[in-house]
């Protein structure tokens, strides 16, 4: 992959509780610089960093439900309405953990679907976040099943937020899980370009990361001296 390619993979994480303002616009800076796919910001955030963004080809990303999925579907679904008029072209809901947990799919399923529904409305994607460090094999795949059901456009692996991030295995099982119309997003974790390329490897079409400065200055390292 060429530096530019990899960097079309990269949602550039800003959602850290301590961020200021000055920290959002460093972050955004960063992301034109570089040219990533989008920030994924919190929801207070999506206006400014709109604002930042509104000449680059940088996308604003947000959180629902973010970071356990506890939330009422009422709720998220308006999180959703008000993000995507403040200017987020995709989001990254979390679905309800606890009561994937309880094998209460149906729910699970119709909180997903309420979301995509008003998403793709308005041309905008979701990411469906798994949360997979509280999940057995079977529970990510039948989460996976649901997410498509649903009609997310992604599954993701992880808030970065939780007990565990992103891992090879989990990636392998999510994609093999799904047809080729969902992609998987992996997130936590990922820090280095060795790893980036391994979840690439498993699967991978996108990566949440916050090392995107160390990445992609391997990434043009290795491209000048030819290493593939």
């Amino acid at each position: 992959m060429t530096v530019e390619e990899i960097a079309k993979m990269i949602d550039h994480s800003l959602l850290k509780p301590e961020l200021t303002r000055e920290d959002i616009e460093k972050g955004c800076q960063l992301a034109m610089n570089y040219d990533v796919m989008s920030v994924c910001v919190r929801p207070c955030d999506i206006d400014f960093a709109s604002g930042l963004l509104k000449n680059s080809t940088v996308k604003v990303t947000t959180v629902i439900g973010f970071p356990h999925g506890a939330n009422i579907t009422p709720t998220k679904v308006y999180e959703a309405e008000s993000a995507i008029e403040r200017g987020a072209v995709e989001l990254d809901m979390v679905l309800n953990i606890g009561r994937l947990l309880s094998l209460d799919y149906e729910y699970v399923e119709k909180d997903i679907k309420n979301v995509t529904s008003l998403a793709h409305e308005k041309d905008v994607l979701v990411k469906v976040i798994l949360e997979n460090c509280y999940l057995t094999d079977e529970l990510i795949k039948k989460a996976c099943l649901i997410a498509e059901r649903a009609n997310a456009d992604f599954v993701k692996t992880s808030t970065g937020f939780g007990p565990g991030g992103a891992e090879i295995e989990d990636v392998k099982l999510m994609r093999d899980s799904l047809s080729e119309s969902v992609k998987v997003k992996a997130a936590g974790g990922v820090r280095t370009l060795d790893r980036l390329i391994e979840m690439r490897n498993a699967g991978a079409s996108r990566i949440g990361a916050t090392a995107t400065r160390e990445i992609l200055e391997d990434a043009k390292k290795r491209e000048s001296q030819g290493i593939s």
